[in-house]
């Protein structure tokens, strides 16, 4: 039986914490991670009625896109509907587990989802994020070459894109003395010694740091190991806020919001005036993304699919593209089907139920 932290490091191992904003608050918010998974309830908020569903289909862990829990809580006396769903939590065993803006930011995350169910070609971030990635330097003897590139690949290190195994070297002479105390796996005490060595360059995801330099000292052949870590400035092209593709066909914008309203199963939607040219160019962002709108329009986007915009905030769009505000809700809630797939390709005995709570907060009449 897989325990509850065998399925939170597999989700983030698709989004690392790392890549979440610093608002907000990922990650096992109640529950013990050693404890073994009996069920799982797939969710996009987890609020008490969720609970109430997780404890009815018996299932120990709920898997929510929105944290509960987004700042401290001072004080649990159930005053509020967030200290009241984690109090009914706690009290029933149940472990809430968050996966936000990691998934978010995440090239086969939560914008990928809208994007297919759009049809969407020619994928990319929209907004890549820039300080996430690393670049490991070190010098191995050109005979030991081959089986350091294979650890640091295994560890995460070399993976650009749609590209694995990348690296860089050029070979040249390295030169020390060990002293008395050393014990040195080439050359001897106090003699000098000249080694053939490959100057290896790769670049990895900053959150691995740890791991891809424990792989380099666990297969270099040398007691001391030479290296430098440089942080990078590159934007991360697999990581980022929003995504943008082509529509097959360009649509005019009334054939284009009924296009929206089908593949998005939506019945109302908030947009800016029509634009004259077609829309073949989509720009999009799960949930509130009315900070990226520049970004779209620096993009050459035609239309802007997301949530949340403001009143005043429609008149930034300038006839430069069309926007097109779905409603935060159901801009996202097909993530729910998205975390089913990761979860019950990995877990197939692990019962994994999609919540069939609508926990839209917004009506309609």
């Amino acid at each position: 039986m897989a325990k509850i932290k065998d399925i939170i490091n597999h989700l983030e191992s698709i989004a690392p914490k790392a890549y979440q904003e610093s608002y907000d608050n990922s990650g096992l918010i109640t529950g013990n991670a050693g404890d073994e998974c009996n069920g799982i309830l797939v969710s996009l908020d987890c609020i008490e009625s969720v609970v109430d569903e997780a404890i009815s289909r018996q299932c120990n862990l709920i898997v929510a896109h929105h944290p509960i829990v987004f700042s401290g809580i001072k004080q649990l006396n159930g005053k509020n509907y967030v200290e009241r769903t984690v109090i009914k939590a706690i009290k029933n065993d149940i472990a809430i587990y968050a996966i936000h803006t990691n998934l978010d930011n995440v090239s086969m995350g939560v914008n990928r989802k809208i994007a297919e169910m759009l049809g969407l070609e020619n994928l990319r971030i929209l907004s890549p994020k820039k300080q996430t990635l690393q670049k490991l330097i070190t010098f191995v003897p050109s005979k030991d070459n081959q089986k350091v590139l294979d650890a640091l690949h295994k560890a995460g290190a070399g993976h650009v894109g749609n590209y694995s195994n990348c690296s860089f070297k050029v070979t040249g002479t390295g030169t020390f003395i060990p002293n008395d105390l050393a014990k040195p796996s080439i050359g001897k005490s106090n003699a000098i010694e000249e080694v053939e060595e490959d100057r290896i360059e790769l670049i990895y995801p900053a959150h691995l740091q740890a791991q891809i330099v424990n792989a380099l000292k666990s297969e270099h052949p040398y007691e001391e190991v030479a290296y430098y870590i440089q942080a990078l400035e590159n934007s991360n092209q697999e990581v980022g806020s929003g995504m943008i593709g082509d529509l097959k066909e360009p649509l005019s914008s009334p054939d284009f919001l009924q296009h929206l309203k089908t593949g998005m199963h939506l019945n109302v939607i908030r947009h800016t005036e029509f634009i004259e040219r077609k829309i073949k160019k989509v720009a999009l962002c799960g949930g509130a993304g009315s900070f990226l709108l520049k970004a779209a329009i620096n993009a050459g986007a035609d239309a802007f699919v997301t949530a949340d915009f403001k009143y005043h905030e429609f008149f930034d769009a300038e006839g430069k593209l069309m926007i097109s505000d779905i409603g935060h809700y159901e801009s996202e809630i097909y993530t729910k089907d998205l975390l089913h797939s990761f979860l019950t390709e990995k877990f197939p005995n692990i019962a994994t139920c999609l919540s069939e709570v609508n926990t839209n907060p917004v009506k309609y009449f």
